[in-house]
């Protein structure tokens, strides 16, 4: 191969270059049989020109797939479009269905947002560590036998487009039929219109996987084009779907949600007024965070909703939402016991209480970002809501760091050094006290993350170690110089959490790219 191509092409990350057809010899070599109407699926979902890609990663052996993909990677394909098809693959396989399957789904944007941040020689790394992920998953699902997503056709759909409500009302009622046609009829619509119209159903529970997916959905339509909005929101529908099979299966209630934020938006006249763009100060922020943190879930989404009655505008009350959810990392004691593979005792990466509800907030808060001004209220109240029922689960007081070990070190580049060794250690208390020490130094945060997006590649991380790689650099970004660096902080501890279990694929991915692992 050629390196040197490689290395020029990827410093072009997201070029937005489409794949052309692998071709009947490539194929051949890789055993990547043809699946189209021949096979007898007269109603299978494909994607165009993107398709011979997409069968790549439900087909090619896994044994033979980095090399395929850095084989299209030398031929011109860029970082962008792998992800593109691997996410269409991942979403006709599953459609939302199957647990590692949507984590895998949740993780492809964020590898390609970690891609950018890396060396050149080093670049694919995370994109390739979650193509071979997304491929091993598809291929023990069944591949392209057992997909989830089938065509739709928007003529089986009579009346009007159906509304948010509508479509609400079929996911709550576990009606797939319906819920499909709907979607179907909405196939011509924006995707910004379909996209408001899934979030009345994801709003129904507070459920970090049901507001991920819907958030990870949205941002990959920007990689995936319009063309293929509806199929990525359909994974979003068919979750709820799943979720209310198996609460009117179990005999569960209906979630408190469905009445609760209907009664707020009301009480509040949340949807009368216009939206407020009033400013909190930094104390103003704090305090907020802390009475989510403390509260229960009605009292959490009531503040919300008394703060946005207020004037002040969403992404304040979202600000201080993902302060709360960095608070329940730092008062969480870690895991009571070992559990199963790299979650031992005292972990807390994975699906641990802190990553969850940061995770959730971070989607929460982007969600209302980029909705309209319905959603953008209802989904603070309902991550507010979200974020402050998993306080039980932590202490009241922060879990303690090692500041002792560093308080008098002022040397930023022996911190960074001190920082990255005790993640290798596996310890968390000092790996976070490190961070704080240097935020305290006047530290640059370029350099900290330098050191935590090496093991947010590296390492398997229990499924959530791109994800919350983003999330906690994201949040630092979209948070005040005063509260930002409990990000970092936060981070550092789950790097020396998932430390010592390197993600399947990785190792012969740095042997392909000629880097070190």
């Amino acid at each position: 191969m050629n390196r040197i191509g490689r290395r020029q092409f990827l410093a072009n990350v997201g070029s937005g270059m489409l794949v052309s057809s692998l071709g009947t010899g490539l194929a051949g070599d890789l055993g990547i049989r043809s699946a189209s109407a021949a096979d007898g699926a007269d109603d299978r979902l494909t994607f165009g020109e993107l398709e011979p890609l997409v069968s790549l990663m439900q087909e090619t052996p896994l044994g033979k797939l980095q090399q395929a993909l850095l084989g299209k990677i030398d031929s011109g394909t860029d970082l962008a479009t792998l992800i593109a098809a691997g996410s269409l693959a991942n979403a006709r396989t599953f459609g939302g269905h199957d647990y590692v399957g949507f984590h895998t789904f949740m993780a492809l944007t964020p590898a390609l947002e970690m891609a950018a941040e890396l060396p050149e020689p080093r670049r694919a790394l995370p994109v390739l560590k979650v193509l071979y992920r997304n491929t091993d998953r598809i291929q023990q699902f069944g591949g392209s036998s057992s997909e989830v997503l089938r065509r739709l056709d928007a003529s089986k759909h009579e009346g009007h487009r159906p509304s948010a409500e509508a479509l609400q009302t079929m996911t709550r009622q576990a009606n797939v039929v319906r819920a499909e046609q709907m979607m179907a009829a909405l196939s011509e619509e924006s995707a910004a219109d379909v996209f408001n119209r899934v979030q009345h159903s994801v709003q129904d529970e507070a459920d970090v996987h049901r507001v991920v997916l819907a958030w990870r959905a949205w941002a990959c339509i920007g990689i995936v084009g319009e063309q293929h909005a509806n199929t990525l929101l359909r994974q979003s529908v068919r979750y709820c779907l799943q979720d209310s099979q198996r609460r009117t299966r179990d005999g569960k209630p209906d979630p408190q949600l469905w009445t609760l934020l209907p009664r707020l938006l009301d009480q509040y006249k949340l949807l009368s007024q216009p939206v407020g763009n009033r400013q909190g100060d930094d104390q103003w922020i704090d305090e907020l965070a802390w009475t989510i943190f403390h509260s229960n879930r009605m009292q959490a989404a009531d503040a919300a909703a008394q703060a946005l009655a207020a004037g002040y505008a969403p992404d304040q009350i979202g600000e201080a939402m993902s302060v709360a959810a960095n608070l329940l990392l730092l008062h969480d004691p870690g895991r009571a016991r070992d559990g199963d593979g790299d979650k031992v005792k005292g972990s807390v990466h994975g699906a641990s209480v802190g990553v969850h509800a940061s995770d959730a907030a971070n989607a929460w808060r982007n969600i209302a970002r980029v909705s309209n001004p319905r959603n953008t209220i209802a989904s603070l109240l309902v991550g507010a809501y979200h974020t402050a029922g998993q306080n039980p689960r932590v202490e009241r007081e922060p879990w303690p760091l090692k500041m002792d070990a560093v308080e008098a070190v002022d040397d930023k580049q022996q911190l960074l050094t001190q920082a990255e060794q005790a993640v290798r250690n596996r310890d968390q208390a000092l790996a976070g006290a490190a961070v704080q020490r240097f935020a305290d130094l006047g530290g640059s945060p370029r350099a900290i993350s330098d050191v935590l997006i090496k093991f947010a590649t590296s390492e398997d991380g229990a499924l959530h170690a791109e994800k919350y790689y983003r999330t906690a650099t994201e949040e630092f970004a979209n948070t005040r110089p005063s509260l930002r660096w409990r990000q970092l902080v936060g981070l550092a501890r789950v790097s020396a959490s998932e430390y010592g279990t390197a993600a399947p694929g990785y190792r012969e991915a740095c042997e392909l790219l000629n880097v070190q692992a």
